[in-house]
């Protein structure tokens, strides 16, 4: 069997399969569009319904209903995965889930950009659910460009992972001064254009370079299966929506409660997942083994996503009411902060990209490039306590902190993120890739649903949430790195 990626003469994307340019410019117009609707959500949502044009009106809810309802919905986006990834391993192939998935999504940016408030909630909700489609199974096609052992896999999916960060970086940057001139559904509308360029992008090149790639259902379901997971998604939404309406007839609606129904749903839905895997019939012990192993990477990732993403809420506001924006004599607008990982992931992803393929089996294991992305991540909100404190007295902090901040949770996502999903595909059991990958996103979902809950109850004082963030991912960097050989053994070969 040949040991290369890529034949002789092949046309290649930086050396790697073609196929790889397809999937990194869909993946490019995806983040696009959720990051660019990202950067202004939080900032929507408390604007108040008065406000004059532009940006204009928001729905003027409280900061803390605000990050609440950002931490859920992120933790949606992230939830679906797990729906999306049954869909392609089962019924459709990764191809075609992918491709049902930017459509949805780009009609979820075009409800959005309808400026009634009726028309935003379906658009969150179909963003949501096209995410769920096309983030699992476009990753899971990137996987199988690659053979099982080849030493440029993790290269590939760093680079890959470049092309999400540069859609996260120019996307801010594109609706927040259409935010700032036109409005906020002027913003909203330029992130449905860019998903409509990428469905086109995919379906064009993906005739050319994808050959094969993603066509059929790795492991069909049969009627009787299907049946199931209907009855069961029915069963699950009949239930949010009874506990809904029970609180509701009790104690009067709000939009906390909701926060709190969907989080409760969202943390036990691992639980049931991760058991039904264990279950699966036919599985081996060495599948088994490696199972447990992506358990422990699951709940460090938890705990990693739980912080980063708050770059979107408690960065975010601290960024609006406690920083000095002037740079030069010009007013960086808030969501263009969200342009500062994306551009130092650009930076910084083909360095780690090179280190990896240059280092080969002598770059340090999955378990303790975990273990340093947590430490990183905790190292981030700890240096925040700083500033914090300055900004305790009435003081702006400067802006160079927040880019700080981002600089070195830049470094740990690169530790984390790209190798991740790279471990998701070769510790996947044989007919799961797109489960095992819906998994490793429903990490993110739980880290932001857990985060929710305990920025709710810790207020709103800095000190305090940079701290309390900062401690507990310590906690976890610690109990990472004594757990790195029992996790390696568990890998079963797995590097």
């Amino acid at each position: 069997m040949s040991t290369a990626t890529v034949a002789p003469g092949q046309r290649t994307f930086f050396g790697h399969p073609a196929g790889l340019s397809t999937l990194f410019f869909t993946e490019f117009w995806e983040r696009f569009s959720y990051y660019g609707m990202r950067a202004l959500l939080v900032l929507y949502l408390v604007a108040a319904p008065d406000a004059a044009s532009p940006p204009g009106p928001g729905l003027g809810l409280s900061t803390a209903t605000a990050s609440a309802i950002y931490g859920t919905y992120v933790a949606l986006v992230y939830l679906f995965p797990l729906l999306g990834g049954w869909i392609a391993d089962r019924v459709w192939g990764f191809r075609r889930a992918v491709l049902v998935g930017g459509i949805v999504i780009a009609c979820g940016h075009y409800a959005m950009a309808v400026p009634m408030e009726a028309t935003f909630w379906l658009g969150l909700l179909l963003i949501a659910l096209g995410t769920g489609l096309l983030k699992p199974n476009i990753s899971a096609m990137v996987g199988e460009l690659y053979y099982d052992h080849d030493a440029k896999r993790d290269a590939g999916f760093s680079i890959f992972y470049m092309g999400i960060n540069l859609g996260a970086f120019v996307a801010p940057l594109i609706t927040g001064a259409l935010m700032d001139n036109f409005g906020w559904h002027y913003a909203f509308g330029a992130a449905a254009i860019g998903m409509t360029l990428g469905v086109i992008q995919y379906v064009v090149g993906g005739r050319k370079t994808l050959t094969g790639i993603g066509l059929t259902a790795p492991n069909p379901a049969s009627a009787q299966e299907k049946r199931k997971v209907v009855g069961m998604l029915a069963a699950a939404v009949g239930a949010i929506v009874v506990i809904a309406l029970i609180d509701a007839w009790l104690f009067g609606f709000e939009f906390a409660d909701m926060v709190d129904i969907l989080a409760i749903f969202i943390l036990l839905v691992p639980i049931v997942y991760f058991v039904r895997m264990f279950r699966t019939p036919g599985m081996s012990g060495e599948q088994k083994s490696r199972l447990h192993a992506f358990l422990g990477l699951f709940l460090g990732a938890a705990v990693f996503w739980m912080i980063y993403d708050q770059a979107g809420s408690t960065l975010s506001v601290f960024a609006e009411d406690k920083t000095d924006l002037t740079v030069g004599g010009f007013t960086i607008p808030v969501p263009w902060l969200q342009s500062i990982n994306p551009i130092f992931i650009i930076i910084f992803a083909p360095i780690f990209a090179a280190i990896w393929a240059r280092l080969g089996d002598r770059a340090p294991s999955t378990p303790l490039k975990f273990a340093w992305a947590l430490f990183g991540i905790g190292l981030s909100f700890l240096v925040m306590i700083i500033p914090a404190l300055d900004a305790e007295t009435g003081a702006e902090v400067a802006v160079w902190w927040l880019v700080g901040v981002y600089l070195i949770q830049t470094w740990a996502e690169l530790l984390l993120s790209p190798i991740g999903l790279s471990a998701s595909t070769r510790l996947a059991p044989p007919g799961m890739e797109g489960q095992m990958l819906a998994l490793w996103f429903l990490a993110v979902s739980v880290g932001d649903t857990v985060g929710a809950q305990i920025l709710s109850r810790i207020g709103d004082n800095y000190v305090r949430v940079f701290t309390t963030f900062g401690i507990i991912a310590m906690v976890a960097t610690v109990i990472a790195f004594l757990s790195v050989p029992r996790l390696k053994k568990m890998m079963a070969g797995v590097h």
